[in-house]
C-alpha cells in the first residue's frame, strides 16, 4: 500500500509540474515573433566592413550595355522597381551582391548586361543612455570610438561616472557587455578599452554613487513636495477668491 501511495504521489507531482510548464510556456503566437538572432532587425550586417542595403537606402543603377538605369529608394518590403523585372528584392545585400543579382535579372530580358550600383545609404545608428545631455538614438556616420561617442553626448560634469561606462551589444543568444574606464583616457592615456562603436550598440553612462543617493532621496521627497505644492496652490486660490469677494461687497456698499 505504501509503495502504491508513493507512486500516486509521484504521478501527481509529475502532472502538476507538466501543468505548470504548460501554463508558463509562451503562447505559440508569441513564439513566432521572438527575436532569435542579432539585434532583431530584418536586415543586418557589419556596416564598418561591408555596408549593406536596408529599408530607406537610396540606390542608383546603370547598365553599360543597354543604356538603361534608374534611382530607387528601397521600400518597406525591401524591394525596388527594376526595369522590366518589376519589383525585385535587394534589402540585406551588399553593393556587390546587388550588382550580381540585378545583372542576372537583366540577362533574362537582354543578351548582355552589366549592372553597376551606387549606394547612398542612410546613416546607421546606435543608442546613448544615462548621464549625458544627448540621449537616445544617434547617427553612426563616421569612424567613432566609445570615448568619442560619450564626449560628443556631453556627459554631466557632476553626475556622470566615466569610470564605469557600459557598452552593450545585444543578442538573444550571446549578449556582450563591456565595462570601460574612460577616465583613464584623460588621466593616464590608457586607450585599451576605447572600443570602436558598431551599429546598434547601446552605451550607458551610469551615475556616480553620490548621484544615485541624490536620485534616491529625490524620489522619496518628490511625491510629498508635489502634494504640498498642490495644497498650497489650492489655498492660495481660495484666499485670492475670498479677498476678491470681500472687495466686491465693500464696493457695493459705497
Amino acid at each position: 500500500m505504501k509503495s502504491l501511495f508513493r507512486i500516486n504521489q509521484c504521478l501527481m507531482a509529475l502532472g502538476l509540474a507538466a501543468l505548470v510548464a504548460c501554463t508558463s510556456s509562451p503562447d505559440k503566437r508569441v513564439l513566432q515573433y521572438l527575436n532569435t538572432e542579432g539585434y532583431g532587425k530584418r536586415y543586418t550586417g557589419n556596416s564598418l566592413q561591408d555596408d549593406y542595403l536596408t529599408i530607406g537606402d537610396r540606390i542608383s543603377f546603370v547598365d553599360s550595355y543597354n543604356s538603361f538605369g534608374g534611382a530607387e529608394t528601397i521600400s518597406i518590403d525591401g524591394t525596388i522597381n527594376f526595369d522590366q523585372a518589376g519589383r525585385v528584392w535587394v534589402a540585406g545585400m551588399t553593393k556587390e551582391q546587388a550588382e550580381v543579382y540585378l545583372t542576372e535579372k537583366a540577362l533574362t530580358y537582354y543578351p548582355n548586361a552589366d549592372i553597376k550600383v551606387l549606394l547612398s545609404p542612410k546613416a546607421k545608428t546606435f543608442w546613448m543612455l544615462g548621464e549625458v545631455g544627448g540621449k537616445g538614438r544617434q547617427s553612426l556616420t563616421e569612424d567613432l570610438t566609445l570615448f568619442d561617442a560619450v564626449m560628443l553626448a556631453n556627459p554631466s560634469d557632476h553626475t556622470a561616472n566615466l569610470g564605469r561606462v557600459r557598452l552593450i551589444r545585444a543578442d538573444p543568444v550571446d549578449p556582450l557587455v563591456f565595462t570601460a574606464n574612460l577616465s583613464q583616457m584623460y588621466t593616464e592615456g590608457d586607450s585599451t578599452f576605447n572600443f570602436v562603436i558598431q551599429e546598434n550598440d547601446i552605451i550607458v553612462v551610469p551615475p556616480t554613487m553620490l548621484a544615485q543617493i541624490g536620485y534616491f532621496i529625490s524620489d522619496l521627497v518628490t511625491p510629498f513636495t508635489q502634494v504640498f505644492s498642490s495644497v498650497f496652490k489650492g489655498l492660495l486660490s481660495v484666499s485670492k477668491f475670498s479677498n476678491l469677494g470681500g472687495n466686491n461687497k465693500s464696493s457695493s456698499v459705497f
